[in-house]
């Protein structure tokens, strides 16, 4: 039996390594940092995360990226694993100690019996030779493969910008006028701290996000879109006065016990390692020039004397159209032998990528050890990720995606509300993946 290529180390790519060495495949993992650096990484480890530390809710029940964790986590998934033994407080989210995480998917990788990891750029497709591969470079895939898989599709690759938020030492917080909760007192009901704005703060502070420096565009860059679900902030800023107030500086659930009632707007930082001292500024992805964030970013009240371990910035994302060129195993049409997995299919989120390479790294072994397996039912949140990328999207308009009930096929009639039928969507598609596991066994 072939070994089963794995090219980028990220997240999707240490999933499909996984599962395909659990089902009894002999994998290398090629990886080229450190040999070759990201504008955005900063390490070396295997699944670095390289903007939040968040993987959003893990409610499994009322909110679908939990049903994905949920989903994985049945499927065995080494992320879901390693996220789990490095959770911190975070309300009702799954947030992780980044570096902890990575050196727990590191860990386990490395000592995995039939996986071989090799520090190599690959600059160009796999060779035919190689036989079964999975192309998982993600967002940030070099320039000399990303040309090549355009020479290769005819087809232009999509691209868009993903913003990075900042990271604050938590000395350095004023917790006079900062406290502690989590919106609607959700998790352990502090683990958020928030730092209170009246209405004329949050006006100036407005202004001052509209009027700061921003970082230029590259000519080949000024026509590439934000992906919607990680505006920067000051774009959110410049499309109304209140967006902010209604997006991630929402008031809402939240009391300042120092006055007895809702701030006017609200700036929410979450823990981002395990002993506490960085905190990730939430829903600030950015890119104001450094000097600047540093000075409007203490126009909060609390981050006045703000010390940050990490300011935001900008990197540029590359996807495929990938209803265009995959199939429902996700293929490449014009050449079975290569799979797409992770951000680079256009799922769009840490653990969507990760679910796709999960499905890569199984769809690959069934196929090396001449054994059936079907794609999981457009149901689960597995199945409706990889049917909206392969199938059910509009490749003339083909975006980056999370994923969300909308993507799931509609219940039988009399289920009420919306509201009230994502507990039925959800325990629809747990039932329906515990049958398709059952019928697609992969472990040895």
């Amino acid at each position: 039996m072939r070994s089963i290529h794995v090219i980028g180390g990220g997240l999707a790519g240490s999933e499909a390594a996984f599962q395909a060495a659990e089902a009894g495949c002999h994998v290398l993992l090629h990886e080229m940092r450190p040999h070759t650096a990201t504008d955005a990484h900063q390490g070396e480890g295997l699944a670095e995360l390289v903007c939040s530390n968040s993987l959003r809710s893990d409610d499994a029940v009322n909110n679908a990226v939990g049903l994905l964790h949920e989903e994985m986590r049945r499927a065995g998934s080494l992320i879901l694993r390693a996220a789990d033994a490095v959770r911190l407080p975070a309300g009702g989210a799954l947030a992780v100690d980044r570096d902890a995480f990575s050196q727990t998917v590191t860990a386990a990788l490395t000592a995995h019996p039939r996986i071989e990891i090799r520090r190599e750029e690959i600059m160009g497709l796999p060779p035919e030779a190689w036989g079964a591969s999975i192309i998982a470079t993600g967002p940030l895939t070099a320039a000399p493969l990303a040309a090549a898989i355009t020479q290769l599709t005819g087809e232009n690759a999509l691209s868009f910008f993903d913003a990075i938020a900042p990271i604050v030492y938590h000395e350095s917080i004023n917790f006079e006028i900062a406290w502690m909760q989590s919106r609607y007192d959700k998790g352990d009901g502090a683990d958020y701290i928030n730092c209170p704005l009246n209405e004329e703060e949050y006006r100036r502070f407005i202004t001052a996000l509209l009027e700061g420096e921003k970082a230029e565009f590259k000519a080949w860059e000024a026509s590439t879109p934000y992906f919607e679900g990680c505006l920067p902030i000051e774009v959110m800023a410049a499309r109304g006065v209140d967006t902010l107030r209604f997006g991630p500086m929402k008031p809402v659930g939240l009391c300042d016990p120092r006055k007895g009632r809702r701030p006017f707007a609200v700036v929410q930082l979450r823990q981002d390692n395990t002993l506490g001292t960085l905190w990730n500024m939430v829903g600030f992805q950015t890119k104001l020039r450094h000097s600047e964030q540093t000075r409007i970013f203490r126009m909060i009240p609390g981050l006045e004397n703000a010390s940050f371990a990490r300011l935001g910035g900008l990197h540029r994302n590359t996807f495929i159209n990938s209803p265009a060129l995959l199939d429902e195993t996700l293929r490449l049409k014009c050449r079975p032998d290569l799979r797409f997995a992770g951000q680079i299919t256009g799922v769009e989120g840490y653990v969507e990528s990760a679910a796709i390479g999960l499905l890569a790294g199984r769809f690959a072994a069934a196929e090396c050890m001449e054994r059936a397996i079907s794609a999981p039912p457009p149901t689960t949140a597995l199945g409706a990720l990889l049917r909206h990328i392969t199938l059910n999207a509009d490749a003339r308009s083909f975006q980056p995606m999370n994923v969300n009930f909308g993507l799931f096929p509609a219940l039988e009639s009399g289920h009420g509300k919306a509201r009230a039928r994502k507990p039925d969507l959800s325990a629809r598609a747990l039932a329906d993946l515990n049958s398709w596991l059952a019928a697609n066994q992969v472990a040895m």
